[in-house]
């Protein structure tokens, strides 16, 4: 029999309800359901995992595992041996500052780049808690097949192999695979830069520009993608993995995706004030643009996928504006 796990989940929105169901499945033959903790801000997902078994206002019509349950204190989960922090990437820093003392090993699952530093969920991490072990889990995942026991692979970008190979026991699972990496800039430049790259493909969609025009934005921002990631220290093998172009082609070619829909709202005419105002769920891409856009400019990276998201979501050009402006660009060399 399997020894059963020690996780904490900090952050009760579907992306992080869909772990914690994976986590309280069965990791071995033999085994048996783990025990999961939830951490929520909202009293109603507490109360409603913990009565009903299910989280209603994020993840509709999924029972949950009886062996997860759900509060609203940060100190019921600090005793866990590793924490999967979910949080949106803007609240990722005062999240972790109310955090109680712990030794756990804190996984990374937001995707996002802090707005006021420009600073990486990771870097965000290091600064205040820098004596916990880290990763950072990316990949290609939506919450409802995650929570469903889809088949799923991911990239789980460690320091080091032996922290991987630790932290990859806790939690792959028969439907839940990760794959090691040490380029964890990389795993979280391609989790962040795609979230930008989706709306834009939405905007494809929404406008009804078609199917050539929606896998030639998915090259050429994966190109942006590769400038950008490789100016950070990334590597282009890790862009071209799991974390970067897998992620990439899941979340522009689906109406699953938040970012992808908000993308759709926007090519359809719908402002982005009215479409982000009536979410209940968090589209990162939309936080991630304008930083993104001036981090790039810093650095002197060409995006102009990303700028024209930006203008498009400040409120700066029209979709068909924006649409112009990127078959307007001059012709150039592809690589």
């Amino acid at each position: 029999m399997s020894q059963k796990s020690n996780i904490g989940i900090v952050g009760g929105g579907a992306w992080g309800t869909a772990l914690a169901q994976a986590m309280a499945s069965v990791s071995t033959p033999g085994g048996e359901q783990n025990d999961v903790v939830i951490w929520a801000r909202e009293t109603e997902v507490c109360e409603s995992i913990n009565s009903a078994h299910e989280n209603r206002l994020y993840l509709k019509n999924l029972p949950l595992s009886p062996t997860i349950s759900a509060t609203s204190q940060l100190k019921d989960i600090a005793d866990c041996d590793t924490l999967l922090l979910v949080t949106p990437a803007q609240h990722l820093r005062a999240t972790l500052k109310a955090l109680p003392k712990t030794d756990a090993a804190l996984i990374l699952c937001a995707k996002g780049i802090e707005a006021d530093t420009q600073m990486l969920m990771s870097e965000v991490t290091q600064e205040i808690c820098p004596d916990n072990p880290m990763a950072v889990l990316s990949g290609p995942t939506f919450a409802h097949e995650v929570a469903a026991g889809l088949p799923t692979a991911v990239t789980l970008a460690c320091q080091d192999q032996q922290l991987w190979e630790r932290l990859s026991k806790q939690i792959a699972r028969p439907h839940f695979r990760p794959y090691f990496s040490d380029d964890i800039v990389g795993a979280e430049i391609g989790g962040a830069v795609k979230n930008v790259l989706a709306i834009g493909c939405g905007v494809v969609e929404g406008y009804g520009l078609g199917q050539n025009a929606r896998s030639a934005l998915i090259s050429r921002g994966f190109a942006e993608m590769v400038r950008f990631g490789k100016a950070r220290g990334a590597r282009t093998e890790t862009l071209s993995g799991l974390s970067g172009l897998g992620d990439l082609v899941l979340t522009c070619s689906s109406q699953s995706s938040r970012n992808f829909t908000l993308g759709y709202g926007l090519g359809k005419g719908q402002s982005a004030n009215e479409l982000l105002a009536d979410r209940h769920t968090v589209a990162e891409g939309a936080s991630t643009a304008p930083v993104l856009h001036a981090a790039a400019t810093k650095l002197g990276i060409e995006m102009p996928i990303v700028e024209a998201v930006h203008a498009l979501l400040s409120g700066k050009q029209t979709a068909s504006e924006t649409i112009g402006m990127l078959l307007g660009r001059p012709l150039k060399a592809e690589h």
